[in-house]
């Protein structure tokens, strides 16, 4: 369904849902340690993983959630994967980037999801308030990520690790997922980067190498990207404290 001339997403029957969700969590888990997977790994009670899966699926707006695991376990996926509306989920494989990976989310999202949510697994705690900032703005016919201020001082620094100077944070923000488009968009923005064979961290990038307004929505520091070993203690200790 095409965006109206006026830029708004025209309206669905009362109630339809109309979002589609592109889980990506195919990375190799380098930095995480632990010689697993972390998007497999045990947070607050179960597979971090399961956080993101639970979180969309809870959601009416939402028709279908594609879930990107690595391809050794897309076809054979753990147990509890299913453990959501298996009605509503899909597995696809991931590629050899992350971009090419979440090309291989949005080819298995059904018709009917004219918006597009990008996340990562990586951000088990994202809050459905945070989601629905970025669907609002979707809804108008924009693409948005959630997104915070930088609030640090920040310093650009030489090859030997010597300031060469300081970076004005003013409008510099922190992006977070989801990240969400018109459909057409962010299909349009993969089309053309596999075409030119390029890749980006995220799918903002692509868009904006288009020239495509992308807009920032407040996210939440409960949002973090869990990384490292570290990243795993901060999250269980915010996984406890209710907002």
């Amino acid at each position: 369904m095409s965006i109206g001339a006026d830029g708004v997403l025209p309206p669905l029957a009362e109630g339809a849902p109309d979002v589609g969700v592109v889980i990506v969590a195919a990375g190799a888990s380098t930095r995480a340690g632990a010689g697993e997977l972390k998007q497999l790994r045990w947070l607050a009670g179960k597979p971090m993983l399961l956080h993101s899966l639970q979180t969309f699926m809870a959601r009416a707006d939402v028709v279908s959630v594609v879930c990107v695991l690595p391809a050794r376990y897309a076809g054979d996926p753990p147990p509890w994967v299913f453990q959501c509306d298996v009605d509503r989920l899909m597995i696809a494989p991931g590629g050899t980037t992350r971009t090419e990976s979440v090309a291989n989310g949005l080819d298995d999202l059904p018709d009917e999801a004219r918006i597009v949510l990008v996340h990562d697994a990586a951000r088990p705690l994202v809050d459905d308030a945070t989601i629905d900032r970025v669907v609002q703005r979707v809804r108008l016919g924009e693409s948005a990520v959630a997104a915070l201020p930088v609030i640090d001082t920040l310093k650009e620094v030489n090859e030997s690790n010597h300031i060469v100077r300081t970076v004005d944070r003013a409008r510099l923000w922190r992006a977070q997922t989801p990240q969400g488009f018109p459909r057409e968009v962010i299909v349009r923005a993969h089309r053309e980067a596999a075409a030119a064979r390029l890749t980006a961290t995220d799918d903002a990038a692509l868009c904006e190498r288009l020239g495509i307004p992308v807009m920032v929505v407040p996210g939440s520091e409960r949002a973090l990207k869990i990384t490292t070993e570290e990243d795993f203690i901060r999250a269980e200790a915010l996984a406890r404290v209710r907002e």
